[in-house]
Protein backbone atom coordinates (compact mmCIF):
# COMPACT_ATOMS: atom_id res chain seq x y z
CA UNK A 1 0.00 0.00 0.00
CA UNK A 2 2.82 2.40 0.97
CA UNK A 3 4.75 1.49 -2.19
CA UNK A 4 1.70 2.27 -4.33
CA UNK A 5 1.26 5.63 -2.59
CA UNK A 6 4.95 6.48 -3.15
CA UNK A 7 4.68 5.49 -6.82
CA UNK A 8 1.59 7.71 -7.28
CA UNK A 9 3.40 10.68 -5.71
CA UNK A 10 6.43 10.15 -7.96
CA UNK A 11 4.19 9.91 -11.03
CA UNK A 12 2.47 13.13 -9.96
CA UNK A 13 5.82 14.94 -9.79
CA UNK A 14 6.67 13.68 -13.26
CA UNK A 15 3.28 14.32 -14.89
CA UNK A 16 2.59 17.82 -13.47
CA UNK A 17 5.61 19.54 -15.10
CA UNK A 18 4.65 17.93 -18.44
CA UNK A 19 1.07 19.23 -18.08
CA UNK A 20 2.31 22.76 -17.29
CA UNK A 21 4.75 22.63 -20.22
CA UNK A 22 1.90 21.64 -22.57
CA UNK A 23 -0.28 24.45 -21.16
CA UNK A 24 2.49 26.95 -21.88
CA UNK A 25 3.29 25.52 -25.32
CA UNK A 26 -0.35 25.47 -26.46
CA UNK A 27 -1.35 28.73 -24.81
CA UNK A 28 -2.88 29.97 -28.09
CA UNK A 29 -5.54 27.23 -27.68
CA UNK A 30 -5.91 26.98 -23.89
CA UNK A 31 -6.17 30.72 -23.21
CA UNK A 32 -9.24 31.36 -25.41
CA UNK A 33 -10.75 28.04 -24.25
CA UNK A 34 -10.51 28.85 -20.53
CA UNK A 35 -11.64 32.44 -21.05
CA UNK A 36 -14.61 31.07 -23.01
CA UNK A 37 -15.53 28.68 -20.19
CA UNK A 38 -15.89 31.57 -17.76
CA UNK A 39 -17.83 33.63 -20.32
CA UNK A 40 -20.13 30.66 -20.98
CA UNK A 41 -20.75 30.41 -17.22
CA UNK A 42 -21.72 34.07 -17.31
CA UNK A 43 -24.39 33.46 -19.97
CA UNK A 44 -25.74 30.13 -18.66
CA UNK A 45 -28.33 31.74 -16.32
CA UNK A 46 -29.60 33.79 -19.28
CA UNK A 47 -29.85 30.62 -21.41
CA UNK A 48 -31.81 28.90 -18.63
CA UNK A 49 -34.12 31.93 -18.40
CA UNK A 50 -34.79 31.71 -22.15
CA UNK A 51 -35.43 27.98 -21.79
CA UNK A 52 -38.01 28.52 -19.01
CA UNK A 53 -39.91 30.84 -21.30
CA UNK A 54 -39.82 28.16 -24.00
CA UNK A 55 -37.74 30.27 -26.37
CA UNK A 56 -36.13 27.97 -28.97
CA UNK A 57 -32.45 27.26 -28.38
CA UNK A 58 -31.45 28.61 -31.80
CA UNK A 59 -33.06 31.98 -31.05
CA UNK A 60 -31.50 32.01 -27.55
CA UNK A 61 -28.07 31.40 -29.05
CA UNK A 62 -28.62 34.10 -31.67
CA UNK A 63 -29.51 36.61 -28.93
CA UNK A 64 -26.37 35.68 -26.97
CA UNK A 65 -24.28 35.94 -30.16
CA UNK A 66 -25.78 39.40 -30.75
CA UNK A 67 -24.79 40.50 -27.22
CA UNK A 68 -21.24 39.17 -27.65
CA UNK A 69 -21.07 40.72 -31.14
CA UNK A 70 -22.04 44.16 -29.82
CA UNK A 71 -19.41 43.89 -27.08
CA UNK A 72 -16.69 42.86 -29.57
CA UNK A 73 -17.69 45.64 -31.99
CA UNK A 74 -17.49 48.28 -29.25
CA UNK A 75 -14.16 46.83 -28.04
CA UNK A 76 -12.76 46.86 -31.57
CA UNK A 77 -13.88 50.46 -32.07
CA UNK A 78 -12.20 51.55 -28.83
CA UNK A 79 -8.96 49.76 -29.82
CA UNK A 80 -9.11 51.36 -33.28
CA UNK A 81 -9.63 54.85 -31.85
CA UNK A 82 -6.88 54.26 -29.30
CA UNK A 83 -4.46 53.18 -32.07
CA UNK A 84 -5.29 56.26 -34.17
CA UNK A 85 -4.83 58.44 -31.08
CA UNK A 86 -1.31 57.08 -30.51
CA UNK A 87 -0.28 57.36 -34.18
CA UNK A 88 -1.62 60.93 -34.50
CA UNK A 89 0.14 62.20 -31.37
CA UNK A 90 3.52 60.48 -31.53
CA UNK A 91 5.20 63.04 -33.85
CA UNK A 92 4.46 65.94 -31.47
CA UNK A 93 4.66 64.18 -28.12
CA UNK A 94 7.72 61.94 -28.38
CA UNK A 95 10.30 64.71 -29.06
CA UNK A 96 8.86 66.53 -26.04
CA UNK A 97 9.29 63.44 -23.82
CA UNK A 98 12.83 62.86 -25.14
CA UNK A 99 13.73 66.48 -24.32
CA UNK A 100 12.27 66.11 -20.82
CA UNK A 101 14.20 62.88 -20.21
CA UNK A 102 17.38 64.53 -21.39
CA UNK A 103 16.87 67.49 -19.01
CA UNK A 104 16.30 65.09 -16.13
CA UNK A 105 19.31 62.92 -16.94
CA UNK A 106 21.93 65.67 -17.49
CA UNK A 107 22.13 66.75 -13.79
CA UNK A 108 22.39 63.08 -12.74
CA UNK A 109 25.16 62.43 -15.27
CA UNK A 110 26.99 65.58 -14.14
CA UNK A 111 26.67 64.65 -10.46
CA UNK A 112 28.05 61.13 -11.01
CA UNK A 113 30.62 62.40 -13.54
CA UNK A 114 29.47 59.90 -16.17
CA UNK A 115 31.59 59.74 -19.33
CA UNK A 116 30.20 60.80 -22.70
CA UNK A 117 29.63 58.10 -25.31
CA UNK A 118 30.38 58.73 -28.98
CA UNK A 119 30.45 62.50 -28.41
CA UNK A 120 27.02 62.62 -26.74
CA UNK A 121 25.72 62.32 -23.20
CA UNK A 122 24.74 58.91 -21.87
CA UNK A 123 21.01 59.79 -22.02
CA UNK A 124 21.25 61.03 -25.63
CA UNK A 125 23.23 57.93 -26.61
CA UNK A 126 20.58 55.52 -25.33
CA UNK A 127 17.59 57.63 -26.41
CA UNK A 128 18.88 57.47 -29.99
CA UNK A 129 18.85 53.67 -29.75
CA UNK A 130 15.13 53.61 -28.95
CA UNK A 131 13.10 52.75 -32.04
CA UNK A 132 9.97 54.79 -31.37
CA UNK A 133 8.01 53.49 -34.35
CA UNK A 134 8.80 49.92 -33.33
CA UNK A 135 7.63 50.58 -29.75
CA UNK A 136 4.37 52.18 -30.92
CA UNK A 137 3.88 49.37 -33.43
CA UNK A 138 4.32 46.73 -30.74
CA UNK A 139 1.65 48.43 -28.58
CA UNK A 140 -0.78 48.49 -31.51
CA UNK A 141 0.01 44.85 -32.37
CA UNK A 142 -0.64 43.87 -28.75
CA UNK A 143 -4.04 45.58 -28.88
CA UNK A 144 -4.86 43.80 -32.15
CA UNK A 145 -3.78 40.39 -30.80
CA UNK A 146 -5.96 41.01 -27.74
CA UNK A 147 -8.93 41.55 -30.02
CA UNK A 148 -8.15 38.38 -32.02
CA UNK A 149 -8.00 36.34 -28.77
CA UNK A 150 -11.34 37.90 -27.80
CA UNK A 151 -12.91 36.80 -31.11
CA UNK A 152 -11.56 33.25 -30.65
CA UNK A 153 -12.85 33.24 -27.07
CA UNK A 154 -16.31 34.34 -28.24
CA UNK A 155 -16.35 31.49 -30.78
CA UNK A 156 -15.49 28.90 -28.10
CA UNK A 157 -18.05 30.42 -25.71
CA UNK A 158 -20.84 30.04 -28.31
CA UNK A 159 -19.87 26.39 -28.85
CA UNK A 160 -19.99 25.80 -25.08
CA UNK A 161 -23.38 27.50 -24.76
CA UNK A 162 -24.64 25.26 -27.57
CA UNK A 163 -23.82 22.40 -25.14
CA UNK A 164 -20.92 21.06 -27.15
CA UNK A 165 -19.33 20.69 -23.71
CA UNK A 166 -21.32 20.18 -20.49
CA UNK A 167 -19.49 21.39 -17.36
CA UNK A 168 -21.86 19.61 -14.99
CA UNK A 169 -21.45 16.23 -16.71
CA UNK A 170 -17.67 16.63 -16.69
CA UNK A 171 -17.72 17.23 -12.93
CA UNK A 172 -20.08 14.28 -12.43
CA UNK A 173 -18.01 11.87 -14.55
CA UNK A 174 -14.56 12.89 -13.33
CA UNK A 175 -13.98 14.74 -10.06
CA UNK A 176 -17.36 14.72 -8.28
CA UNK A 177 -18.96 11.28 -8.67
CA UNK A 178 -22.28 11.78 -6.87
CA UNK A 179 -24.81 13.55 -9.07
CA UNK A 180 -26.27 15.70 -6.27
CA UNK A 181 -22.81 16.86 -5.16
CA UNK A 182 -21.75 17.67 -8.72
CA UNK A 183 -24.86 19.81 -9.23
CA UNK A 184 -24.25 21.64 -5.96
CA UNK A 185 -20.56 22.23 -6.73
CA UNK A 186 -21.35 23.37 -10.28
CA UNK A 187 -23.90 25.95 -9.12
CA UNK A 188 -21.51 27.24 -6.43
CA UNK A 189 -18.76 27.66 -9.03
CA UNK A 190 -21.21 29.32 -11.41
CA UNK A 191 -22.55 31.70 -8.76
CA UNK A 192 -19.12 32.73 -7.43
CA UNK A 193 -17.52 33.15 -10.86
CA UNK A 194 -20.48 35.17 -12.20
CA UNK A 195 -20.33 37.49 -9.18
CA UNK A 196 -16.57 37.92 -9.55
CA UNK A 197 -16.73 38.63 -13.30
CA UNK A 198 -19.71 41.03 -13.07
CA UNK A 199 -18.29 43.07 -10.20
CA UNK A 200 -14.76 43.09 -11.62
CA UNK A 201 -16.06 44.15 -15.05
CA UNK A 202 -18.15 47.03 -13.64
CA UNK A 203 -15.35 48.23 -11.32
CA UNK A 204 -12.75 47.97 -14.13
CA UNK A 205 -15.07 49.80 -16.57
CA UNK A 206 -15.57 52.76 -14.24
CA UNK A 207 -11.86 52.75 -13.34
CA UNK A 208 -10.99 52.98 -17.05
CA UNK A 209 -13.63 55.67 -17.55
CA UNK A 210 -12.22 57.62 -14.59
CA UNK A 211 -8.70 57.43 -16.03
CA UNK A 212 -9.92 58.54 -19.48
CA UNK A 213 -11.81 61.53 -18.07
CA UNK A 214 -8.84 62.50 -15.85
CA UNK A 215 -6.52 62.42 -18.90
CA UNK A 216 -8.94 64.57 -20.92
CA UNK A 217 -9.40 67.09 -18.09
CA UNK A 218 -5.68 67.47 -17.28
CA UNK A 219 -4.66 67.31 -20.97
CA UNK A 220 -2.61 64.11 -20.70
CA UNK A 221 -2.07 62.37 -24.06
CA UNK A 222 -3.71 59.08 -25.11
CA UNK A 223 -6.76 59.20 -22.78
CA UNK A 224 -8.53 56.34 -24.58
CA UNK A 225 -5.43 54.15 -24.46
CA UNK A 226 -4.90 54.77 -20.73
CA UNK A 227 -8.57 54.10 -20.02
CA UNK A 228 -8.41 50.83 -21.97
CA UNK A 229 -5.15 49.87 -20.27
CA UNK A 230 -6.60 50.57 -16.79
CA UNK A 231 -9.72 48.55 -17.65
CA UNK A 232 -7.74 45.47 -18.75
CA UNK A 233 -4.97 45.53 -16.14
CA UNK A 234 -7.48 46.06 -13.32
CA UNK A 235 -8.57 42.43 -13.80
CA UNK A 236 -5.18 41.41 -12.36
CA UNK A 237 -5.96 41.12 -8.65
CA UNK A 238 -3.97 43.28 -6.20
CA UNK A 239 -1.17 44.49 -8.47
CA UNK A 240 -3.18 45.61 -11.51
CA UNK A 241 -4.44 48.81 -9.91
CA UNK A 242 -0.93 49.69 -8.67
CA UNK A 243 0.61 49.12 -12.12
CA UNK A 244 -1.93 51.36 -13.89
CA UNK A 245 -1.46 54.25 -11.43
CA UNK A 246 2.36 53.99 -11.42
CA UNK A 247 2.72 53.80 -15.23
CA UNK A 248 0.29 56.66 -15.87
CA UNK A 249 1.99 58.75 -13.18
CA UNK A 250 5.41 58.22 -14.84
CA UNK A 251 3.96 59.08 -18.26
CA UNK A 252 2.27 62.23 -16.92
CA UNK A 253 5.51 63.25 -15.18
CA UNK A 254 7.38 62.98 -18.48
CA UNK A 255 4.73 64.89 -20.41
CA UNK A 256 3.57 67.58 -17.96
CA UNK A 257 5.65 70.16 -16.16
CA UNK A 258 6.07 69.52 -12.39
CA UNK A 259 3.33 71.93 -11.31
CA UNK A 260 0.11 71.69 -9.31
CA UNK A 261 -1.59 70.29 -12.46
CA UNK A 262 0.61 67.19 -12.32
CA UNK A 263 0.02 66.83 -8.57
CA UNK A 264 -3.77 67.09 -8.91
CA UNK A 265 -3.73 64.62 -11.81
CA UNK A 266 -1.86 62.03 -9.72
CA UNK A 267 -4.28 62.62 -6.82
CA UNK A 268 -7.25 62.21 -9.20
CA UNK A 269 -6.19 58.84 -10.67
CA UNK A 270 -5.16 57.58 -7.22
CA UNK A 271 -8.57 58.52 -5.82
CA UNK A 272 -10.28 56.70 -8.71
CA UNK A 273 -8.42 53.50 -7.81
CA UNK A 274 -9.03 53.89 -4.05
CA UNK A 275 -12.78 54.53 -4.49
CA UNK A 276 -13.29 51.77 -7.08
CA UNK A 277 -10.87 49.07 -5.92
CA UNK A 278 -10.51 49.86 -2.23
CA UNK A 279 -14.08 50.83 -1.28
CA UNK A 280 -16.72 49.85 -3.86
CA UNK A 281 -15.25 46.49 -4.97
CA UNK A 282 -15.18 45.02 -1.42
CA UNK A 283 -18.71 46.34 -0.76
CA UNK A 284 -20.20 44.73 -3.89
CA UNK A 285 -18.22 41.48 -3.70
CA UNK A 286 -19.30 40.54 -0.15
CA UNK A 287 -17.74 37.81 2.00
CA UNK A 288 -18.85 34.56 0.47
CA UNK A 289 -15.36 33.22 -0.09
CA UNK A 290 -11.87 34.44 0.62
CA UNK A 291 -8.39 33.71 -0.61
CA UNK A 292 -5.19 34.13 1.37
CA UNK A 293 -2.90 36.91 0.17
CA UNK A 294 0.00 34.44 -0.14
CA UNK A 295 -2.15 32.14 -2.31
CA UNK A 296 -3.08 35.08 -4.56
CA UNK A 297 0.57 36.08 -5.01
CA UNK A 298 1.63 32.49 -5.72
CA UNK A 299 -1.17 31.99 -8.26
CA UNK A 300 -0.47 35.37 -9.91
CA UNK A 301 3.20 34.44 -10.27
CA UNK A 302 2.52 30.90 -11.46
CA UNK A 303 -0.17 31.64 -14.08
CA UNK A 304 1.72 34.80 -15.06
CA UNK A 305 4.75 32.61 -15.82
CA UNK A 306 2.62 30.12 -17.80
CA UNK A 307 0.47 32.59 -19.79
CA UNK A 308 1.73 36.12 -19.08
CA UNK A 309 -0.79 38.90 -18.36
CA UNK A 310 -3.81 36.83 -19.56
CA UNK A 311 -2.72 34.13 -17.09
CA UNK A 312 -2.61 36.70 -14.29
CA UNK A 313 -6.13 37.83 -15.21
CA UNK A 314 -7.34 34.22 -15.12
CA UNK A 315 -5.45 33.30 -11.94
CA UNK A 316 -8.18 34.28 -9.45
CA UNK A 317 -11.13 32.61 -11.26
CA UNK A 318 -9.01 29.44 -11.68
CA UNK A 319 -8.03 29.57 -8.00
CA UNK A 320 -11.69 29.98 -6.99
CA UNK A 321 -12.66 26.87 -9.00
CA UNK A 322 -9.79 24.83 -7.52
CA UNK A 323 -10.64 25.96 -3.98
CA UNK A 324 -14.35 25.07 -4.32
CA UNK A 325 -13.49 21.59 -5.68
CA UNK A 326 -10.92 20.97 -2.91
CA UNK A 327 -13.56 21.86 -0.30
CA UNK A 328 -15.64 18.84 -1.34
CA UNK A 329 -13.18 16.17 -0.18
CA UNK A 330 -12.06 15.55 3.44
CA UNK A 331 -8.48 14.77 2.34
CA UNK A 332 -8.08 18.04 0.43
CA UNK A 333 -10.21 20.30 2.65
CA UNK A 334 -7.09 21.20 4.65
CA UNK A 335 -5.48 22.60 1.48
CA UNK A 336 -8.64 24.62 0.81
CA UNK A 337 -8.51 25.98 4.38
CA UNK A 338 -4.84 26.90 3.92
CA UNK A 339 -5.78 28.77 0.74
CA UNK A 340 -8.15 30.87 2.86
CA UNK A 341 -5.99 31.30 5.94
CA UNK A 342 -6.40 33.97 8.59
CA UNK A 343 -4.95 36.97 6.72
CA UNK A 344 -7.33 37.28 3.82
CA UNK A 345 -7.94 39.27 0.73
CA UNK A 346 -11.68 39.14 0.44
CA UNK A 347 -12.96 38.34 -3.01
CA UNK A 348 -16.38 39.36 -2.02
CA UNK A 349 -19.87 38.88 -3.09
CA UNK A 350 -23.33 39.99 -2.10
Amino acid sequence: MNERKTTNILLLFIVLPIIFWVLKLLSFIFLPLIFSMFIALLFLPLMRWFNKRKIPKVISLMLVIAIIGVFLTVSGKVIQLSSKEIIASQSDLLPKIESKLHRLMVPIETFFNMERLEGTSVSEHYLKKIDVNKSVGSIINTLKSTLSIAIMTAFFAILLLAESLNFQKILNNTIIEKHYSSVKVFFKIEKDIITFIKVKFIISFFTGLGFTLACYYFDVSFPLFWGLFAFIINFVQMIGSIISVVLLTIFAFLELEPTSTLLFFIIAITLVQIIMGGILEPVFMGKSFSINVITILIMLSFWGFIWGIPGMILSIPITVVIKIILEQFPKTKLISDLMSGSELIQIKKR
